[in-house]
C-alpha cells in the first residue's frame, strides 16, 4: 500500500504542497549552480553564488528531511524527536511557498490552511504529553459570543451570564470543571498577551483556519491543538464550535482519567 492510503486527503494537500515547494527550491538551486560555474562570471560572483547555493541546499535538504518526518509521524502516530528541527524548518520556510503554489493552481488557501491545522494536530498528538490543567490555556475568539449580547467578556470573561445563547457558557463550564486557563481574544495581540500572562505548556486554540495557522506558527514551539470554529453567518460573526472537540483536546493534554476526576470533584 502507498503512503496516500494511510494519509487522509486533507492532510495530503499540505504535505504535497510542501513537497512541491522543496522541488521548486531544488530547481532554483540547479539554476543558481549553473550560473555559478559559468566561466563568464567573475571569481567573486562565482564564490558568492556557490555560498548562496550551499546555504539554500542545506535548508532544502533539511526541509525535505522535515517533510519525511511529518509523513512518518502521521503514519506511525509516534513523536520522532530527531525530526523536530527539520519539521520546523520545512513548515516555517516552505509554507509560504506552498500557499503561492496553491494560488497558482487555484487551490483555495483556506483548504491549504485547514490541511496544515490537521497535520499540526497529528504532530501534537504524537507527543506523549501529560500536563496539569493549570498548564493548559484555552484560547477562544470573541466572535463566539452573540453580537447583541450586552455583557462584553474580552476584558473579563466572567462577565458572561451563562444564558446558553452562545458556546461561551459551555466553554466556561469546561474551564471550571477541568481547571484549565481560558482567555477570549479579539485578535493576535490579545492572544499573545494571554500566552505571556499564563505561560502555558500547551494551548487549545479555537479559531478560523487563517487565525489558527498564524497562531500555531507564532507560538511555536508551544504545542497547539487547533479546533476550527463554525461560521454559519460568515466569518467573525456569531460563530460556534463543537464542544466535544474541545473536550477531546483537553482530555489529550491532561488524560481522560484526570479529566473525569476533575469533573467529579466539582
Amino acid at each position: 500500500m502507498s503512503v496516500k492510503d494511510f494519509i487522509p486527503v486533507r492532510k495530503r494537500l499540505f504535505v504535497g504542497l510542501l513537497g512541491a515547494s522543496v522541488l521548486g527550491a531544488g530547481a532554483l538551486l540547479t539554476g543558481i549552480w549553473f550560473l555559478a560555474i559559468n566561466p563568464t562570471r567573475t571569481l567573486f560572483d562565482q564564490i558568492l553564488l556557490v555560498i548562496l547555493t550551499t546555504l539554500l541546499m542545506g535548508g532544502t535538504l533539511l526541509a525535505a528531511l522535515g517533510i519525511g518526518g511529518i509523513v512518518l509521524t502521521i503514519l506511525y502516530s509516534k513523536d520522532l524527536t530527531a525530526f523536530h528541527g527539520p519539521i520546523r524548518i520545512a513548515v516555517n520556510l516552505f509554507f509560504p511557498i506552498a500557499l503561492v503554489i496553491g494560488k497558482i493552481f487555484h487551490i483555495d488557501s483556506e483548504k491549504i490552511k485547514s490541511s496544515f491545522v490537521e497535520v499540526n494536530n497529528d504532530l501534537v498528538r504524537s507527543k506523549a504529553l501529560r500536563l496539569k490543567p493549570a498548564q493548559i490555556l484555552l484560547l477562544a475568539p470573541h466572535c463566539l459570543q452573540r453580537s447583541d449580547c450586552p455583557y462584553k467578556i474580552t476584558v473579563n470573561i466572567d462577565n458572561c451570564r451563562r444564558c446558553g445563547m452562545c458556546p461561551v457558557k459551555d466553554l466556561l463550564e469546561l474551564r471550571d470543571a477541568s481547571g484549565i486557563k481560558m482567555g477570549i481574544a479579539t485578535g493576535g495581540t490579545l492572544a499573545r498577551k494571554y500566552v505571556q500572562e499564563y505561560r502555558p505548556r500547551a494551548i487549545i486554540a479555537i479559531a478560523c483556519e487563517r487565525d489558527l495557522t498564524s497562531g500555531i506558527q507564532d507560538t511555536n514551539p508551544i504545542p497547539v491543538l487547533g479546533v476550527t470554529n463554525e461560521r454559519p453567518f460568515g466569518p467573525c460573526f456569531n460563530t460556534s464550535v463543537k464542544i466535544p472537540d474541545v473536550e477531546k483536546a483537553v482530555n489529550f493534554f491532561i488524560g481522560e482519567e484526570n479529566y473525569e476526576t476533575a469533573v467529579n470533584n466539582q
